[in-house]
Order: C-alpha cells, then sequence, then structure tokens
C-alpha cells in the first residue's frame, strides 16, 4: 500500500500550501518543519508499512531528557493500528509504528503516520478555550462561566418543557469508558433522546446481522481473511477507507485467495481485484440475489449446512428464482449476465470466503434488505461459523464499534440492552448503583423511559416537526453534540434552518467542527463550544472493528484549556444535579473513585468504569472478561501473538506475571465470564468447531424455539465442540439450569445473584461459567434466520431510491408506505417517491450522486483538514464525473462546477473528469466542510480554528431518505445535475 499523493488530475492546481492558508500554522510550518519536527526521515510518506530506519535512540545532549514511550492507538479508522508514542518532559517528540502489533503488521496510512500533528503544537486549530457566541463572534470565557449558564439554560428548558426537549449526540471518538458513562450521563438527566456516529454508518449492519444470527457486529477479523479463499467487496473502498487492512487482503491474495470489487465506481481497491463489476448504486439487493440465483439453480449451496444450521432459506430460493431470473438482474443492476454467473462460480469454487462491506451497503433507505441479502449469500455458501469465511464490516472510526457496543443509543443501555424492556433498567441501575425510583422520576413520564429515542439523523425534524406529529411532548429546543461533526448528516439546508430554531447549542470537541460556523452564519448567540481533549491526551480503552479491545496509555496531559471528555461529564454533571449518581455514590458505595486530573481537578477513573461498570454489566455481548490487567497485558506483549489466528503462542507478562497463553489478541467480544476465569475471547463468531471456553459458539437463540410450527433451534448433532448438549437449545437461564442438574455447581454466592435470572442479568457470572463449562453457548443454540419476521419485509426485497432516475423501476419496485411514527417522528417514503416521478425530477437532474471515503481524510474531516501533512495532500473537494457527461456539459478537468439536487442545495466544486465513474454516476467525498454553497465560511469560526482545507459539504446537497428500520439516511443514492460554474 502506497502512501503516494493521490492523482487528482488537475482538481487541485498544488500551489503551495502557505499560500491559501490563514492561520499560523500554515505560515510557520513546511514540510522540512514537519518532518524535523516529526522526528520521521523523507521516506515517512513511500510505504504504509514504515520503514524500521525511522526508529532511533535519542542522541544525547547536556542534559539527558526524561523520555518516556507510552503505547496507545491510532484515532482514526477501525483497523486499530497501535503506535508507540515518545514523550519528553511531558511534550510528545516523535510517534513509531508498532511492528509487533498484529493487527496492524507495523502498518501505518497518511493519517496514522501524522497524528502526532493532530493539535498538540501551540499553532494548533484546536479549541484552546471555552467560547461563546455572542453579539455574532465568538468570545473567550472561563469554563465555570460556561458551565453556568450552560446549566442555568438547560434547567430553564427542563422546567419549562421536560427532560425530551434535549438531544445529546453522542461520539464514536469517545473510548469505551467515556462513552459508557455518555449513555448514562443522558439517561440520568431523563431522556432517550441521544445517539452518535453509528446511527448514520452502521446502524443497519447492527440490525442486519443481530436479526439473522443475534450479534450485530463482524463476524471473524482482518487477519483471517488470509485464511480465505474469496474475499467479495461489496460497499466498501478499504483501500482508501481502512488503508492498513489491505495489509490482510494483499496476503490473502499472495495465498490464492480471489478478490472480487463490486462497487459503483472503479476505486483503489478495484485496481487490487481479480474481478471488476460495475453495478448501479441502489441495486444492491437485485445483485446480490442475482448471483444467488445462479448458486441456487447450478445446486451450488450448502444443503447440508443449510439443513442444520439455517432457517427460511428454501423460502428465500422460491423468492429468488421467481423475481431475480437474469434478465430482470441485469435490468436494475445494469451488469450483464456473464458477470454475475462469474462471480456466482467463482464465490462457490472458492470456500470459506467473506463478502466485505462498509457504507457502501449500510448508506442507503433499503440498507437493513441489503445486509440481510449479504448474510444470506454467506449462509447458503456455509460460510458463516469457521475461519476464512463470513461477514467482515469495516467500521468507519477508531471506536465506532464500542460506541455502538455500550454508549448513547435512543433505544438501548450498554450492552444492546432495550430500553422498553424494565428489567433492562433494574440491571442497569443495579450496576451504576443508581436508585431505579430515582431514575424514573427523572423521565417525564415511565412510558417516556421505555420508549426510544430520536435519532441523530432526525433531530433536525425533531426541531421543525410540527408539534402535535411528534412522539412526544416538546419539540427538541436543546443540542449538545459531544464529538461529532453535522456535515456527516444529510439536508443540510434544513439543518441550518433547526439551528435557527434553537434555544440552546453546546459543542464539546477537540475542534469547533462545521457546526460552529453553520450556527453562527444564522445566529448571533445561543451557542458555546467546550475544549475536549483528544484520545491521547486521556487513557482507556478502544474496540476495533475485529471486535478486539486496546487499551490507550495517556500519551500527554491535556493540551491548552482542553479538559477531558469524563471530567466535562462529571463537572456538567454536578451543575444539573446526579454527580453522585453519575459515580455510582450510595448508601456509602462509590462504583468509580474519582483520580486527580488536569489542575488537580477530579475527574472519574477509567480503570473503574471499565471494572465496575463494563465488566459488571455487559454480559450479553461478553465485554465482561476483558478487565484493564488483562488488556493492558496485551498490549505489552504484542509480540507473542499469531497474525493469521489472533492466538498467543505463550508466554507471561513480565510486570504481572498474568501467563497469554491461548488468549486471542484483544480479549475480542464475547470474553464471557468474570476475568478470573479466563475466557479467552472469540476471535470467530457462531464457531462450532472450538469450545465456549476456546472461543467457539453457535448461532444465537434471541428469537424463540419455533414460529408456525417450524423448529428454530438447531438441529441433531450441531453443537460446539465437547458440548454437553448435542442438540439445539433456548437462552440459558435459572430454570434450565435447574433442568439440567447443573445449579448445584453454582457457588453459594452465584446462586443468590442467579436465582430468576437470565445469562444476561446474572450478575455473579455463574450461569455463563457453568453453561461453558458443559461446553454450551449461554445464549443458546438455535438457526440462523434467512427470514424475519419482525422487519417490513420478511425476506429482503429491492426497493428504488426514493429518487430514482428510472420511473419504469419504481412502478416495479416501489418503496414503503409512509409510516405516521417512527422513532417519536413521522417518516416520509412513497410519498416522496411518487412526487419525484410526478415533477418528472430525474429529467430535471439526470445523474446518480455517491459519496465516499479518501485516504487522506477522516469523517466529518474537521481534524485531518487541520492537519499541515495532510492538508498539502488534498486541497480542495471535487466531483468525479465521466468523460462523457462532463463533454455533454461543456465541462473540463479542473474547473469549478455547480453540483445542484431535489434538495434545493447547489455546491461549487472542482471537476474530476474520469472514467472511475460511469457516464451516469457522480462522486462526491464526504470529509469536506467550511463553505456553504460557494460561500467560504472563514469568518464565521473562531479565530485561529478553522481548518486549513475547506470545501463544501456533500450532505448540504443530499436529500431525504431513511431507512425503514433504523432511520439510517440515504447518502448513497441521489440524483444530481453538474453545470459549469
Amino acid at each position: 500500500m502506497l502512501l503516494t499523493r493521490k492523482s487528482t488530475a488537475g482538481v487541485a492546481a498544488r500551489p503551495r500550501l502557505a499560500r491559501g492558508l490563514h492561520s499560523v500554522l500554515a505560515k510557520t510550518m513546511d514540510r522540512r518543519t514537519f518532518l524535523k519536527r516529526s522526528g520521521v526521515t523523507a521516506g515517512i510518506a513511500a510505504t504504509a508499512q514504515l520503514p524500521y530506519n525511522i526508529i532511533g535512540k535519542a542522541e544525547a545532549a547536556d542534559a539527558a531528557p526524561k523520555q518516556e514511550v507510552h503505547r496507545t492507538v491510532c484515532t482514526h479508522c477501525s483497523v486499530g493500528c497501535a503506535l508507540d508514542a515518545v514523550v519528553e518532559n511531558g511534550v510528545w517528540v516523535r510517534q513509531e509504528p508498532v511492528f509487533d502489533s498484529p493487527l496492524s503488521l507495523g502498518g501505518h496510512c497518511a493519517k496514522g503516520a501524522s497524528v502526532r500533528e493532530h493539535g498538540m503544537t501551540h499553532d494548533s486549530h484546536r479549541l484552546k478555550s471555552p467560547m461563546k457566541l455572542q453579539d455574532g463572534k465568538w468570545t473567550r470565557v472561563s469554563w465555570d462561566q460556561a458551565y453556568d449558564e450552560i446549566s442555568k439554560k438547560l434547567l430553564e428548558i427542563r422546567k419549562a418543557s421536560g427532560p425530551d426537549a434535549l438531544f445529546v449526540v453522542g461520539s464514536s471518538k469517545h473510548n469505551n469508558e467515556q462513552s459508557q458513562l455518555l449513555c448514562k450521563w443522558v439517561r440520568l438527566w431523563g431522556t432517550n433522546n441521544t445517539d452518535h456516529q453509528a446511527r448514520i454508518c452502521h446502524s443497519t449492519t447492527v440490525a442486519g446481522l443481530g436479526q439473522t444470527w443475534g450479534y450485530g457486529a463482524m463476524t471473524n477479523s482482518y487477519n483471517d481473511e488470509q485464511n480465505s479463499k474469496s474475499l467479495m467487496f461489496l460497499g466498501s473502498n478499504a483501500a482508501e477507507a481502512h488503508p492498513v487492512s489491505m495489509l490482510h487482503t494483499l496476503h490473502a491474495k499472495e495465498n490464492g485467495c480471489k478478490v472480487i470489487v463490486v462497487d459503483p465506481r472503479y476505486t483503489r481497491t478495484a485496481a487490487k481485484a481479480d474481478i471488476y463489476v460495475r453495478h448501479r448504486s441502489g441495486s444492491d439487493v437485485a445483485f446480490i440475489f442475482g448471483v444467488l440465483y445462479h448458486i441456487f439453480k447450478n445446486s451450488w449451496e450448502d444443503k447440508q449446512y443449510i439443513h442444520d444450521r439455517v432457517y427460511g432459506m428454501d423460502k428465500v430460493k422460491e423468492d429468488v428464482m421467481a423475481k431475480w431470473t437474469p434478465d430482470k438482474v441485469t435490468d436494475v443492476t445494469g451488469v450483464p449476465e456473464a458477470e454475475v454467473h462469474n462471480v456466482a462460480k467463482t464465490l462457490a469454487e472458492n470456500r470459506p470466503g467473506f463478502v466485505i462491506w462498509a457504507m457502501g451497503q449500510t448508506q442507503h433507505n433499503n440498507a437493513n434488505a441489503i445486509v440481510r441479502a449479504s448474510n444470506i449469500l454467506m449462509l447458503a455458501l456455509g460460510n458463516i461459523g469457521g475461519s476464512g469465511g463470513g461477514c467482515n464490516v469495516y467500521r468507519g472510526h477508531d471506536n465506532v464499534q464500542g460506541a455502538t457496543d455500550l454508549g448513547p443509543n435512543p433505544d438501548t443501555l450498554p450492552g444492546y440492552y432495550p430500553v422498553a424492556v424494565p428489567g433492562a433498567w433494574a440491571h442497569w441501575a443495579k450496576v451504576w448503583n443508581v436508585d431505579l425510583a430515582w431514575l424514573k422520576k427523572q423521565y417525564a413520564s415511565e412510558a417516556m423511559m421505555a420508549k426510544s429515542g430520536m435519532t441523530v439523523s432526525r433531530w433536525i425534524d425533531g426541531v421543525l416537526e410540527k408539534n402535535d406529529a411528534i412522539d412526544q411532548d416538546p419539540n427538541l429546543r436543546a443540542l449538545i453534540y459531544w464529538g461529532h461533526a453535522p456535515n456527516s448528516q444529510s439536508r443540510g439546508l434544513e439543518m441550518l434552518e433547526a439551528m435557527k430554531k434553537l434555544d440552546l447549542l453546546v459543542v464539546i470537541d477537540p475542534y469547533p467542527s462545521a457546526s460552529a460556523a453553520m450556527f453562527a452564519k444564522v445566529r448571533k448567540d445561543g451557542a458555546y463550544l467546550l475544549p475536549a481533549a483528544t484520545q491521547f491526551e486521556t487513557e482507556g480503552s478502544v474496540t476495533a472493528s475485529n471486535r478486539s479491545l486496546q487499551w490507550r496509555e495517556k500519551v500527554i496531559d491535556p493540551v491548552f484549556d482542553s479538559r477531558t471528555d469524563q471530567m466535562i461529564m462529571y463537572q456538567l454533571a454536578g451543575k444539573l444535579g446526579f454527580a453522585d449518581q453519575f459515580i455510582g455514590k450510595k448508601d456509602g458505595k462509590q462504583n468509580i473513585r474519582l483520580v486527580k486530573g488536569k489542575g488537580g481537578m477530579d475527574e472519574p477513573s477509567m480503570e473503574d468504569v471499565l471494572r465496575n461498570e463494563i465488566n459488571r454489566g455487559c454480559w450479553t455481548i461478553g465485554y465482561t472478561g476483558q478487565s484493564p490487567e488483562r488488556l493492558q497485558a496485551h498490549m505489552r506483549n504484542m509480540h507473542v501473538f499469531d497474525v493469521k489466528t489472533l492466538r498467543a503462542r505463550g508466554g507471561k507478562d513480565a510486570k504481572t506475571g498474568y501467563d497469554l497463553t491461548g488468549d486471542y489478541y484483544g480479549l475480542p467480544w464475547p470474553c464471557y465470564g468474570k476475568a478470573a476465569i479466563k475466557h479467552p475471547g472469540t476471535p470467530n463468531l457462531y464457531d462450532t468447531h472450538k469450545h465456549p471456553m476456546d472461543g467457539g459458539h453457535t448461532f444465537r437463540a434471541l428469537f424463540g424455539v419455533e414460529k408456525d410450527g417450524v423448529n428454530l433451534l438447531a438441529e441433531d448433532g450441531v453443537a460446539c465442540k465437547g458440548s454437553d448438549i448435542t442438540t439445539g437449545y433456548p437462552q440459558f437461564d435459572h430454570v434450565l439450569l435447574k433442568k439440567l442438574g447443573w445449579w448445584d455447581e453454582l457457588t453459594d454466592e452465584e446462586k443468590k445473584d442467579a436465582e430468576g435470572k437470565l445469562w444476561t442479568n446474572d450478575l455473579s457470572g455463574g450461569i455463563q461459567r457453568v453453561a461453558m463449562k458443559h461446553g454450551c453457548s449461554p445464549f443458546g443454540n438455535a438457526k440462523a434466520r434467512a427470514v424475519v419476521w419482525n422487519f417490513p419485509d420478511g425476506i429482503p426485497q429491492h426497493r428504488e431510491p426514493l429518487y430514482s432516475p428510472r420511473a419504469d423501476l419504481v412502478a416495479k419496485y416501489p418503496t414503503h408506505d409512509d409510516v405516521k411514527t417512527l422513532w417519536r417522528l413521522p417518516t416520509l417514503f412513497k410519498s416522496v417517491q411518487q412526487k419525484a416521478i410526478a415533477d418528472k425530477t430525474y429529467e430535471k437532474f439526470p445523474l446518480i450522486l455517491t459519496s465516499g471515503r479518501l485516504v487522506e481524510y477522516e469523517g466529518g474531516g474537521e481534524e485531518t483538514r487541520s492537519n499541515p501533512y495532510l492538508a498539502e495532500l488534498q486541497q480542495s473537494n471535487f466531483v468525479e464525473i465521466n468523460p462523457k457527461a462532463a463533454a455533454d456539459r461543456n465541462i473540463r478537468d479542473g474547473e469549478y462546477v455547480w453540483v445542484s439536487t431535489p434538495s434545493g442545495a447547489k455546491i461549487k466544486v472542482k471537476a474530476q473528469v474520469t472514467e472511475r465513474v460511469g457516464a451516469d454516476t457522480c462522486f462526491i467525498p464526504f470529509h469536506f466542510s467550511g463553505w456553504w454553497q460557494g460561500e467560504d465560511m472563514l469568518p464565521y469560526y473562531p479565530e485561529g480554528a478553522a481548518p486549513i482545507v475547506r470545501g463544501e459539504a456533500v450532505n448540504t446537497a443530499t436529500t431525504y431518505g431513511y431507512d425503514r428500520v433504523t432511520m439510517m439516511q440515504e447518502t448513497k443514492t441521489t440524483i444530481c445535475q453538474v453545470a459549469k460554474a
């Protein structure tokens, strides 16, 4: 993987970076200075797997500096690349990749190689102190003033409108402990109106996977791809979005693995493929079922596996064979039959295999169906539940997996305990050491306590919608953006209108994010910016996409006037009246110690949050065995773990004497039971070839034991290795344990906690321990579901996008009916689609618009576009347009163009004329902000805190559209027009 500069074919004229910058940093730092400060050689940009010659001993000086090395994890994508930060006298002077890391193999991408430059120097673009919008200008204020004014306003809003008038957007950049704390913080306030980035990147993944076989996460690991015979990337451009993951892909290819890329664009990942297929954006279900048609027609499916471990595949087969004949597949997808057949044959002849996706599958208004179709394809081939095969889901942010598992979701408490279930609240109140009766009184009512909140994708409508159409008493009046970029959300024009109506906006972030400039553009007051520390300025655990946990050491103290997120949470909780509940202080007991943070101020201990809350409460998904001590031992001893299996070959931790033998790196969840029983973690989900105490599991019995008289449990003979029960069985609880005669294997103390409990809320862990001792999965042994009964479409169906370029296909494959109340809000489907067809919107906007990632930037981009090293690599936002489409519009490469959409917005970007996209498709990266419909927003940022590179946000122009199940926004398939500026 080369980290050469992206060829933009004239998109950016590439003047010297300093020429266009409005900051001290840009005026004082050139590339040579950057390289000198970073302590790296001029060859750092040459390769992703960095050369060993960047590692060197500090030269002797007159007074030898105090040098420390702190091991941490890159704060960008979800691969989990480790790095050693070298600190001298409290100053971070250089970084080195960890070549022993079994996840990253010593690799870094451009972003990872430059993380030290993310705001650690005096000329940073970070927020340096609290700010208040006053008379249209951002004005510096003290922390005390900010806290006093924010808390006073929140309490006034609460008194007048109730707790549901507040919406809190959390972060996928928070570590696991902060994510769990923020989930708790919002509940102690008294609302379920909270969400974070995963809603708009992988909520459809979680729903689709979870409803198919029990857990909504990546089944295997990046590493396990080296054991695969075929890899199909459908909705992932890993070479740019997850560059270091490609080390595993390319190793697999060297081993003979066939790589298939299905994408509307010819991407960098496609350039490494054996087979590339270009399909129409939004036609994924049709393509997948077209592949499945050939598998069924040629009897390539694994019939025994389907009989033993899958429910409903016969019904899927009937649907596929009737609806997705080759002519229909080609009509919908644009892919010739021969190419579809070739993909099916390649997958069938090269097993085990993976289907791999990221947001290319998930960000559609039909995404839950796309995800489940991928699941069904892998089940038909028998690829789920072993090494080398499954569904590998590439998460975007460094802790989007952990934040999803533990953090501020509108419908679940940590560990996916549903807010609709009273027992979930009783469980977490006990774990948090909070009085349940007090907690209930914090909510507007017990009914609202049990109702899923609004989603981050729809907070706009929570403000703008008519009050009588909202399923809560007040409209939203206050919004806290706690580590989230607003340009990640669709419908930018309407977001600006919603900001006009807010009573209060609080942004808590190391950077001001686009929200600061957007709000200041339309308001003179009503907003505060609080500078949060970065993840390098605190400690805590983070979960990579493969479910492995890693412990970050604190590299340096928070710089400028920033404070850690956990300190801000605790201090705000004090102002709002629930500080004791926040740290679990009741009846002489306190869950979380207060330790001294910046300036000697108190902040919650991250180790205590993991040990005393996450490890004590998250039994459902197995976050209970990863104690801080075990994770820290793994970080110190990466060299003992095998890079293909992730298993420790042996060895004891020199510091603690802990024996790592048999552990899987990072103790990937589920790591069941208490840490003392030493569950090794689970590298591959649903793998019956292993004993449960060796990381083996069955499919989860989450949906009952039968449906319409059909058995939902696994067939006889299907069980984990060494299981005392060799057929299907339900979830374990106290009743089942007694029926089996295993109850007395619990200790007396365990019996007290386990009585009347399920395996999910037994705080002793005894039910899990005993079940696994007998070779059984605590969550039961069932079949995966190819057909579901709790989604609108039991069998996945292709439904045309709301803004489709094909009126004929809308008639054949219409979207869902409108829904009066969904996640507290009315949600439109068919009415939008039918109006677009009636108005012939596709004639005014004939090109499909999709979006995606660049290797240089990450997420909303505010942090990475403020990094001088990365900023020089890509200085302008652009639209990829095919030469034919460009010629038809008299557009030449490198010229500015207007891209307009049915939303009424138009954005000004540079044209990149390229055959990477077809003649019907345009592509715009989503990392940009700082322009608004042609206007540079620089005057609206706090002084010195604007990103170096600014550009139009594609989501200013993206249109209305949401997944029917999860409220995932539609960003991958809308329509547009491009015209010369």
